[in-house]
């Protein structure tokens, strides 16, 4: 099955062929010929070969549009998770990987195409690929930081509010149809405004975070492996204490660090036991930076009020008895979910992908060091 449709300002027609594995193999009209000819494009004669690259998911169209205006590019259409063998084959001759958080980019997807150049990730973290192997095979890593900062830290909130006053709950009540009238002590949460926030990483989501704490006229507290600045704490009105001390002091504890080995169950039993009972715990970060089993087991048990999660330690599956818990807010990862934001991120990634497959510098690399 063939259809076309003309890309925004360009004159080339987009020739989709759609075969029945559900891959969207995307060329220009005529076959081969580049609009963005580069020092990196292959010429045959007259011709000027455009790079071949795949992307692994569905992107928003303004992203996919500036892959599809510079490269012959395949398309995983059918926008389901690819297996590490279905990688391996799509990867193979290509120079270029567009890939999403969810692909698991390890030595053996990296080795498959000699000719790759460049992999280029649509998430802020890059924990899914293996740079240590792309940087030994001279191969490009980029992200896309610092365009959903704004978003995530709004989402944080989202959680945070929602496990105060219990929102979910409430909404799960009513539905229910168990609501007969008001009563004084009916879906009663916690108040926000005036109590301590305690933030874990005070990177640009956190501080992002802290600015909105100011308008509820919260006590700040933060934790980092670096201090922060003096005038970054002055205008936060934030206050560096160690790891202890947040986890026994806030009411509101939210994280925001990336996941390293050293972060790894950063949120465990101990850190749980020191919370309040009246406490909640906020993750719009990594999965795998809470002990999932014994945070169940600290909500169960109602050692700490409520918990706001947006990520997962085996993500998509969660830690048994999670989802039955009440007193948890679920979301599934969708922190940076905005319009606006998944097309700045897709647009960004293209562009990095573009830019080094066309012989420059990646506005955003996560190893400079291949370039050397």
């Amino acid at each position: 099955m063939d259809r076309t449709c003309k890309p925004p300002g360009a004159n080339p027609t987009w020739v989709c062929e759609v075969p029945l594995d559900g891959t969207l193999a995307v060329r220009t009209s005529p076959p081969g010929r580049s609009a963005f000819p580069s020092g990196d494009d292959r010429r045959e004669g007259e011709t000027i070969m455009k790079p071949r690259v795949f992307v692994s998911r569905m992107i928003p169209q303004e992203g996919l549009d500036i892959v599809l205006a510079a490269c012959d590019a395949e398309v995983n259409a059918d926008d389901r998770h690819l297996s590490q063998a279905e990688l391996i084959d799509k990867v193979k001759g290509k120079e270029g990987l567009l890939c999403l958080l969810t692909d698991d980019i390890n030595d053996a997807i990296l080795g498959a195409s000699p000719q790759l150049k460049v992999v280029a990730n649509v998430a802020v973290g890059y924990d899914n690929i293996d740079v240590q192997a792309a940087t030994r095979g001279k191969i490009i890593v980029t992200n896309t930081p610092g365009v959903l900062d704004d978003t995530t830290a709004d989402f944080t909130w989202c959680l945070l509010v929602a496990s105060a006053r219990r929102l979910v709950e409430a909404d799960r009540y009513l539905r229910a149809g168990k609501y007969t009238g008001w009563g004084i002590m009916l879906l009663c949460g916690e108040d926000i405004f005036g109590k301590t926030i305690g933030i874990c990483g005070l990177g640009r989501i956190g501080r992002g975070v802290a600015k909105r704490a100011r308008g509820f006229e919260m006590r700040i507290l933060y934790t980092d492996a670096v201090r922060a600045p003096t005038e970054v704490e002055r205008e936060l009105g934030a206050q560096f204490v160690d790891k202890e001390t947040l986890f026994r002091e806030a009411d509101f504890v939210t994280l925001h660090i990336p996941l390293l080995p050293q972060t790894h169950r950063y949120v465990s039993t101990k850190e749980l036991m020191l919370m309040k009972k009246t406490a909640h715990l906020v993750n719009a970060s990594r999965g795998p930076v809470v002990d999932e089993t014994a945070l169940v087991q600290a909500l169960r048990e109602r050692r700490i009020a409520g918990a706001g999660l947006d990520v997962y330690e085996h993500e998509p599956d969660m830690a048994s008895g999670l989802v039955e818990l009440d007193n948890v807010t679920l979301a599934p990862h969708i922190a940076s979910a905005s319009v606006d934001t998944r097309m700045k991120m897709a647009v960004m990634a293209a562009t990095n992908l573009v830019e080094a497959l066309q012989g420059r510098r990646p506005p955003n690399i996560v190893n400079p060091d291949v370039l050397s």
